[in-house]
């Protein structure tokens, strides 16, 4: 099943031209990695992607069969909350928020009950093995435990895909590698789809597909074993 299929993806910022023509599909339950030099557009892409940024007039980008140019602002955002998560790599989390209320928050916002968010909620800080942080706001959590409240708070709506950009960036080695396991873990368990911009070269050749992104379009695609 194809959940993202772009085509002639394109973004000019004045005179600069960061996107010129990318194309790409994924398919559900895949790994997709970007990477690329600084500069090479690869946030961008992701964001285009997200539906957090447009793309430029003649690129199409069709999203769980829908395609995004011919949305509404409003069906736009209910798409985006409905079938989208995001994981930065800075968590991003609300910090006058504790970890429980942060992950409640898409469901929140997609108008489901307190009661139907707080359970969600509490069920997917048990898997990420945070349950006995539930009540910690982000100041009195380590980065790791920041991270995975984050993936959490992107699993909520149960997405069709989750975009990660850089997502380990700011972590030690052993939370770093704890949360690419986490990435592959929710593959195996749940069939999740990833897109992960990453200057990580391990991470990069442990997805299915590496994507290499240079000056603004794909240099060339890699299947990894």
């Amino acid at each position: 099943m194809k959940i993202i299929q772009a085509t002639n993806i394109r973004k000019r910022f004045g005179s600069l031209e960061v996107l010129r023509g990318v194309d790409l599909e994924v398919y559900k339950g895949e790994i997709v990695s970007i990477v690329g030099p600084s500069g090479a557009g690869k946030t961008t892409l992701l964001q285009i992607l997200g539906t957090l940024a447009d793309a430029d007039a003649d690129s199409q980008l069709i999203i769980t069969d829908k395609e995004v140019s011919k949305l509404s602002s409003r069906a736009t955002a209910e798409l985006r909350n409905s079938s989208i998560g995001f994981v930065f790599q800075s968590h991003q989390l609300l910090p006058e928020f504790t970890a429980l209320e942060n992950v409640m928050i898409p469901a929140m916002i997609a108008g489901k009950s307190r009661r139907e968010a707080r359970e969600r909620a509490g069920k997917l800080l048990n898997q990420m093995g945070l349950s006995e942080r539930a009540g910690h706001k982000p100041s009195q959590m380590s980065g790791g435990e920041s991270q995975r409240v984050a993936v959490a708070r992107a699993l909520m709506n149960e997405p069709a895909v989750i975009f990660a950009d850089e997502p380990s960036g700011s972590l030690d080695t052993h939370n770093k590698e704890a949360l690419h396991q986490l990435f592959f873990d929710l593959r195996a368990e749940l069939g999740q789809t990833f897109v992960i911009v990453t200057h990580d070269i391990e991470l990069a050749k442990r997805a299915d597909r590496t994507i290499y992104l240079k000056d603004g379009k794909i240099e060339r695609i890699e299947v990894n074993n």
